[in-house]
């Protein structure tokens, strides 16, 4: 246990040993958890906590604090390996979520869901580090994408099993969270155990870093978590509490965007080898931009259940997208900066996440419409930034501004 391998010596590891797989077990092994606790949350706060907007709002400000402070990962990799840090995380992750039923009033619920954040921000960063240190660059697009179709599949089974079951067994919140807490905590628990500690060719930098030639990086990261956040907190919310949707009812639409993004998912990975990470951020911003104005609609102009479902799902259509980021800093990064670059975007990514929900939870009691109106805003500048991404990103030429501005310096 605990043994170390570098990656230039994995032909000597049995083909189940080795980063990739690991990185596939970490993908199946998250949405386990995460996910169910995410099926159920809209109808468990209110049907049993009878949150309203502003409680929602309150709810994920708190869930995002973790994210917000994902900068202190920098410190806790001086004295744990991230591969280490990762498998404790999700261990975490998952036994937040085994018992969150058990805390059905307010305090309860935040208390469990900040537990359950920690784990989750804390895998997050650390996996997105890991994924990039590990893969080749030019394979990392594709192995991405499939990434994300293995965590469809595994989320599809949970759904599916929440989606077939939860009327005919008369399915209560605490057997679903229990399951799929346990899960993740036991399969973590065997990846910490059972793989050796892989050795990246490129040690990382321990301390803080801002570069100032990433910072067209961060200023998607930041944009995209205020863009992702009034999706999460308000998109399911809508469905529960406009049309009324059930437990069951609300698991189908989300089996059916699993479905689509296990099928696409490995293309896009594709296509952002293809095309490159400037020409798939526009389309993904472009549509998030329609999307995003078109959930106003159904506010304003009374559009029915069935678009608004349509744009649940090309909504997450768009999101897989974001893969594209990763590969656009690995692509500009100096090796070295992956964890500790990886830690300050995650926190970079979560100030509006932490800032917005309250707020946002205000005006949606006043102006549903108006929120996601403010979304499709936030969608129109990441284009804007987007266009700013060279189509042969590298060191040197992290914007299509630094070639421009190294020509005059020349003149």
């Amino acid at each position: 246990m605990f043994d170390r391998v570098s990656l230039s010596d994995l032909d000597a590891q049995p083909k189940w040993r080795r980063p990739i797989v690991l990185l596939f077990l970490m993908a199946l092994t998250m949405p386990i958890a995460f996910n169910a606790w995410l099926a159920l949350l809209n109808n468990f706060v209110i049907e049993v906590a009878q949150f309203d907007g502003a409680d929602i709002g309150l709810l994920h400000t708190v869930r995002e604090i973790p994210g917000f402070l994902a900068i202190g990962v920098i410190a806790v990799i001086l004295v744990v390996r991230e591969q280490v840090l990762a498998m404790i995380s999700l261990m975490m992750l998952g036994a937040a979520t085994a018992v969150t039923a058990w805390f059905p009033q307010m305090g309860g619920i935040l208390m469990i869901t900040l537990l359950s954040s920690i784990g989750f921000h804390y895998y997050e960063t650390v996996n997105q580090s890991l994924q990039l240190q590990w893969l080749d660059k030019k394979r990392a697009p594709q192995v991405l994408g499939w990434l994300v179709a293995a965590g469809s599949a595994a989320t599809l089974v949970v759904y599916l099993g929440i989606e077939r079951l939860w009327k005919p067994l008369e399915l209560s919140y605490d057997v679903i969270y229990m399951a799929a807490g346990g899960t993740t905590l036991v399969v973590a628990l065997l990846c910490l155990l059972l793989f050796p500690q892989f050795e990246a060719p490129t040690p990382q930098t321990k301390k803080l870093i801002l570069r100032r030639r990433y910072w067209l990086y961060y200023a998607l990261q930041f944009m995209a978590g205020a863009r992702r956040q009034i999706f999460v907190v308000f998109a399911g919310f809508m469905m529960v509490e406009k049309f009324g949707f059930e437990v069951h009812e609300l698991t189908r639409l989300y089996l059916i965007n699993l479905i689509i993004n296990m099928t696409v998912a490995p293309m896009l990975g594709k296509a952002v080898a293809h095309f490159g990470e400037r020409r798939t951020l526009m389309v993904e911003y472009a549509g998030l931009v329609i999307v995003f104005a078109a959930y106003g609609g159904v506010y304003w102009f009374g559009w029915g259940l069935m678009v608004a479902a349509f744009l649940y799902v090309v909504d997450h259509i768009f999101f897989a997208l974001a893969l594209a980021l990763k590969t656009y800093f690995q692509k500009i990064a100096d090796p070295a900066d992956i964890a500790p670059t990886a830690a300050v975007a995650f926190t970079i990514n979560h100030i509006a996440a932490v800032a917005l929900p309250v707020p946002l939870g205000l005006l949606w009691l006043a102006s549903p419409g108006a929120v996601f109106g403010l979304a499709a805003l936030m969608a129109m500048v990441s284009f804007g930034f987007s266009l700013l991404i060279p189509r042969h990103p590298e060191p040197g030429y992290e914007t299509v501004l630094t070639r421009r501005a190294v020509a005059q310096a020349a003149e």
